[in-house]
């Protein structure tokens, strides 16, 4: 664009957007970069967060919006591949601002933002609305960590872009009675031991809601986050889903109709008999080390065998790949979620790679597939 051009241009935002609202980037000669469009009511943050992609030569900021009105006018004419998306804002807020995007333009949405902490009732609701992820704003640290903390939203802003629009949707859900305070009244049939690590709110929010509370099974999920936030989790899936959600407590008996939960920190496991199988908790020996999935699958596996049933979804290393492989050898079933739909492909890679899994589902597809099993 010559410099005539370029002033005209500038004439012309001053004059429709006076200017401060939003800008559109030069067409920058590396065509393969990641389009970001950069939502956010303050200017400052904006020209932070733009600086933060600028130290990544695979990230391009394509365009600003200081509202989410603007930003949905923007979505058509700048295509970008990830939108980051602040919580409070005038005239549409992000949370508003979210439900449209996914509506109209569903596109992987990143919420950063002070508000957006982990285990906070809207880090839930932006999940649940459909962002694939949320990140607090940098902060002001020590230049090592500034650094670092640079580094992960560029990071995850990539991950973010990896994931298939497709897989992309602002899932309704209803409010939950709770008309039994737990169970269904129906023995456990089935067991299903599901696994999820990085990007496993998202994916259990698309899935557990969508269960019916009739189900003749259990859901115990080993979710690799803290013991707070896992509880924080429970407490909102709880208020959304049919079925009971508990927090996993040891020597709790196991009722069809209820999911129970447990963090990474701890190995869940079942004792008992089919007809009166009970939850067994532990703290795990290794903290720093992943296992938890696949100890759940092992003991799954060995009381249920033929009637179990292993979900893995999104998260990274290996965990549940030795689980899986025993839930199949003992006559159960597995599922894994479609790596494209997974904000961390890597758990589920290793799964279809080295087990026999003869298929994966996106989560949003997952409750579904999970549903017909059982009829």
């Amino acid at each position: 664009m010559g410099e005539v051009g370029k002033r005209a241009r500038q004439a012309v935002c001053r004059k429709k957007n006076h200017a401060s609202c939003w800008r559109l980037a030069e067409k920058s000669p590396m065509a393969n970069r990641i389009k970001i469009l950069v939502v956010d009511d303050s200017k400052l943050i904006r020209q932070a967060v733009r600086r933060i992609f600028e130290t990544d030569g695979q990230l391009q900021v394509a365009a600003e919006a200081a509202h989410g009105q603007q930003a949905l006018d923007l979505i058509p004419r700048v295509d970008p591949d990830v939108i980051t998306l602040d919580v409070h804002m005038p005239v549409m807020d992000g949370i508003s601002t979210l439900k449209r995007i996914m509506l109209q333009h569903p596109k992987p949405t990143v919420m950063l933002s002070n508000l957006t902490m982990e285990g906070a009732t809207v880090t839930f609701d932006t999940l649940k609305f459909g962002a694939v992820d949320v990140i607090a704003k940098p902060s002001n640290l020590a230049e090592l960590d500034a650094a670092r903390q640079m580094q992960e939203i560029n990071q995850r802003v990539k991950l973010a872009s990896q994931v298939q629009i497709e897989s992309i949707r602002y899932l309704r859900t209803r409010p939950n009675g709770h008309s039994v305070p737990a169970g269904n009244g129906s023995s456990c049939r089935y067991l299903v031991a599901v696994g999820a690590a990085e990007g496993g709110y998202g994916a259990l929010l698309k899935i557990i809601p969508q269960l019916s509370a009739g189900l003749p099974a259990a859901f115990l999920v080993m979710l690799y986050a803290d013991a707070p936030y896992v509880e924080a989790f429970v407490s909102y899936l709880d208020l959304c889903s049919p079925m009971s959600i508990r927090r996993a407590v040891h020597g709790d008996p196991i009722e069809a109709g209820t999911c129970y939960i447990a963090c990474g920190r701890e190995y869940l496991t079942v004792q008992g008999s089919r007809k009166k199988p009970r939850l067994v908790v532990n703290p795990a020996p290794f903290e720093t080390r992943k296992g938890s999935i696949d100890m759940l699958m092992f003991s799954v596996a060995e009381l249920f065998t033929e009637r179990a049933l292993g979900i893995v979804l999104t998260g990274s290393g290996r965990d549940g790949v030795e689980g899986v492989g025993e839930l199949i050898r003992c006559g159960g079933q597995a599922l894994v979620q479609e790596p494209g739909s997974c904000l961390h492909k890597q758990m589920a890679q290793e799964v279809l790679s080295l087990q026999p899994v003869d298929h994966s589902i996106p989560d949003a597809e997952m409750a579904a597939a999970v549903s017909a099993m059982f009829q």
